[in-house]
């Protein structure tokens, strides 16, 4: 039995940032029914496909049921009133105003079933100048100043490979759904939850967003290298890179004893991290000159045992045959008789009593209407 068990969830989400909400609920016990039109969600027909399946599909789709409906019909919004009747949650990722628009507005929702839980994940959120505008993770990457912070200090800002914004606003999501529905066990009473793709990501910006609120002061571009921590980042082996993170004195005597080069903390220019800071450059020039005569695997045997953070940079292949990620079950399979083995990323969140599970394969396009509708 998962965690929320008993929760029904009505899932009017596409694309990427509501799926992703709904597929936490789902792997954490939840009925999810997922309601598609005729031509399904649009990322059915995205990604890696095998046997007519995507795999991207998949990965944010397991564990739902499908339900197609059109909701522009009478039939389909009946069909829909029926389902919000007896559901916990439901969660729509159309733009502000829309889902009101087609007659299902916040008063008609709370007379329909008091406790529901609305949940909404958009661009902006749903008041504000830029309410009405459309908006998709690389537009989110950029407006949130996320993108702004990302790539080497003399190129061009960079957005970061997987779709970030997406991925915090379902997040966010999700997380505000589980508080809403333990607010309701006091309450009885549901209410509305919205999360969105940029402020998800300003929310994320950590150390740089302190360092603009508290001097008006954008910070630069620093790559790889940690803009208030030296030595940090990638330093060269003889046969590849080592990714390196002494987060504090403590990390950087261990770091510089294990390569040899102990005696750099009493020179002036190393002494403390403002100091490295300041001298970054020469720093890592002294470092690479060192971890340049020895291989990835030696520096990453002899610095984990220093006690110092490091690691490889790892495609991601090494990754998904990785014997950490394959101890941590963070590649999981699932299987339909028409495609046979889905390979899929596994579960982050690990709970000892309620723990996540593999239930239901992503579900064919309409497969469950006649036991919905």
């Amino acid at each position: 039995m998962g965690a929320l068990d008993g929760i029904r969830v009505v899932d009017l989400t596409r694309i990427l940032a509501g799926p992703f909400c709904t597929v936490l609920l789902a792997d954490m016990g939840a009925e999810v029914v997922k309601i598609e039109p005729a031509s399904g969600d649009p990322v059915r027909g995205q990604g890696v496909a095998s046997d007519g399946l995507s795999w991207y599909f998949a990965q944010f789709n397991r564990n739902k049921k499908s339900v197609v409906l059109d909701l522009y019909s009478e039939a389909g919004k009946q069909s829909l009133r029926k389902l919000l009747r007896d559901a916990d949650v439901v969660v729509e990722n159309y733009r502000p105003g829309v889902f009101a628009s087609m007659g299902f507005d916040a008063a008609h929702l709370a007379a329909l079933n008091p406790r529901l839980i609305v949940a909404s994940v958009n661009g902006y959120g749903s008041s504000g100048p830029y309410a009405d505008r459309p908006s998709f993770d690389f537009i989110a990457q950029a407006m949130s100043g996320f993108m702004s912070v990302n790539g080497a200090p003399d190129g061009p800002p960079q957005r970061a490979a997987p779709p970030m914004s997406d991925l915090v606003a379902g997040l966010y999501c999700a997380f505000g759904v589980v508080c809403a529905l333990q607010s309701r066990e006091r309450s009885g009473r549901g209410q509305q939850v919205e999360s969105s793709l940029t402020g998800g990501l300003i929310s994320m910006l950590a150390y740089l967003s302190a360092q603009v609120l508290a001097t008006g002061r954008n910070p630069e571009r620093t790559g790889n290298d940690h803009p208030i921590a030296a030595p940090y980042g990638l330093f060269e082996a003889s046969d590849g890179e080592i990714a390196v993170a002494p987060s504090n004195d403590t990390y950087v005597e261990r770091f510089l004893r294990a390569i040899g080069l102990p005696h750099l903390l009493n020179d002036p220019a190393y002494r403390d991290n403002a100091a490295r800071v300041s001298n970054r450059a020469q720093l890592n020039a002294c470092i690479n000159e060192i971890t340049r005569t020895r291989t990835v695997d030696e520096w990453i045997t002899a610095i984990n045992a220093a006690g110092c953070p490091c690691g490889r940079v790892m495609s991601l292949d090494e990754v998904f045959r990785d014997p950490q990620v394959l101890a941590q079950q963070m590649v999981i399979e699932s299987q339909r008789p028409s495609q046979g083995v889905i390979r899929m990323t596994g579960f982050p969140v690990k709970l000892s009593a309620t723990p996540c599970e593999l239930r239901l394969p992503p579900p064919e396009l309409g497969e469950h209407t006649a036991e919905y509708t």
